[in-house]
């Protein structure tokens, strides 16, 4: 048994194929929108204790992102940037659940036979990560148009001074760098921790595991977190006033 770096495909629907991390990204957003209606239909004024997690996730990411900007922008980055922390760390701790990358099938693949695991941890898949970071950063730029307009925006990047044009030339590599570091980074920590599990379980069964387990559990929250802070900095940074300057 092995970890590709690629998705494997369980099957095509049409010319759409069907891979094992697409499962497991839908069956993590079907997680946390049933939690959502979940809560948010028993919302009371004494909180139980689905309602009181709830309300310590979301107080506690919102007063991280006003710390760092105002309560105006704030009601603003909140969504995208509490869906990135949530969606990412569900999927995390989802991927080490019993049965990832060990219930599967074999398939005959140019003589001989792949173990293709039906459920794999979905931030392994470099197409996953990929599309996070685009995102994250497509979404900064339309915060960032729509705070300063497009004028302003536009000043960060072209002008007709020269020194300032080279520095605006920066900032556009340095918006290329923030797409491959945002994916790179959750990418390379969660394929490294999958691959070291799975090594593990297969040398040994029992008791080892644990601790890179627990060490996974570690990282798989870090990894949110830091994939979360670093893109409520760039929206800060991109919707500063003075930043044109």
């Amino acid at each position: 048994m092995e970890v590709t770096l690629y998705a494997e495909k369980l099957f095509s629907i049409g010319t759409l194929p069907v891979t094992n991390t697409l499962i497991t990204t839908l069956i993590t957003t079907l997680i946390l929108a049933t939690f959502a209606i979940v809560v948010s239909k028993n919302v009371s004024l004494i909180p139980g204790k689905l309602q009181s997690l709830s309300e310590i996730v979301i107080e506690t990411i919102f007063s991280t992102i006003e710390n760092l900007s105002d309560k105006k922008r704030a009601l603003r980055f909140f969504p995208i940037v509490a869906t990135f922390f949530l969606f990412i760390f569900t999927a995390n701790y989802l991927g080490l659940l019993p049965g990832f990358n060990t219930i599967g099938m074999f398939e005959h693949h140019e003589g001989e036979n792949i173990f293709v695991p039906i459920f794999r941890s979905v931030n392994s898949d470099l197409n996953v990560t990929l599309a996070l970071a685009l995102i994250s950063v497509g979404v900064t730029h339309f915060y960032s148009i729509t705070s300063l307009g497009i004028i302003d925006y536009l000043k960060r990047y072209f002008s007709l001074n020269p020194i300032n044009l080279f520095v605006g030339f920066l900032e556009i590599i340095a918006e290329i760098t923030k797409i491959l570091s945002l994916s790179f980074r959750l990418f390379g920590n969660v394929f490294a921790g999958e691959t070291l599990l799975v090594t593990m379980s297969a040398l040994f069964a029992f008791v080892l595991p644990l601790p890179f387990m627990f060490l996974e559990m570690i990282v798989g929250f870090v990894q949110a977190a830091i994939f979360m802070m670093l893109t409520l900095v760039f929206m800060v940074i991109l919707t500063e006033k003075h930043a044109t300057n």
